[in-house]
């Protein structure tokens, strides 16, 4: 801690904070049937503060958190289609998200995987 203050105070910036791999553009597999693949886009912002912006399933995320704990970094988010809320949580596995989503509305959970995106 001395000597990060040390370099700021000799006007040395702090090395760059290396980016949450979490973070960025996601395709979203949805698909019910193999056969007829369905994709939507999730997008995420991850805020020092574990705070969660962006868009799913072309919906604005709302009330949105992230933490890295355990050994995973997870994604917890409110989405809405104007009738209910969407309640989705998701976490990092490697090179890909796992998550699910939970409409009560709907009487719905669907679980779903999402790849980086091109």
């Amino acid at each position: 801690m001395r000597s990060m203050l040390a370099l700021a105070l000799m006007g040395v910036p702090a090395a760059a904070q290396a980016p949450n791999p979490l973070a960025g553009r996601w395709t979203v597999d949805l698909s019910t049937d193999p056969a007829k693949p369905y994709t939507k886009t999730m997008v995420l912002t991850l805020a020092p503060d574990g705070g969660v912006t962006g868009t799913f399933y072309d919906s604005e995320i709302q009330a949105g958190r992230w933490k890295t704990d355990r050994g995973r970094t997870c994604v917890s988010f409110r989405t809405t289609d104007g009738a209910g809320p969407y309640h989705s949580a998701a976490c990092l596995r490697g090179d890909r998200v796992e998550g699910q989503t939970w409409a009560e509305h709907r009487n719905f959970l669907f679980n779903w995987n999402a790849v980086r995106a091109d």
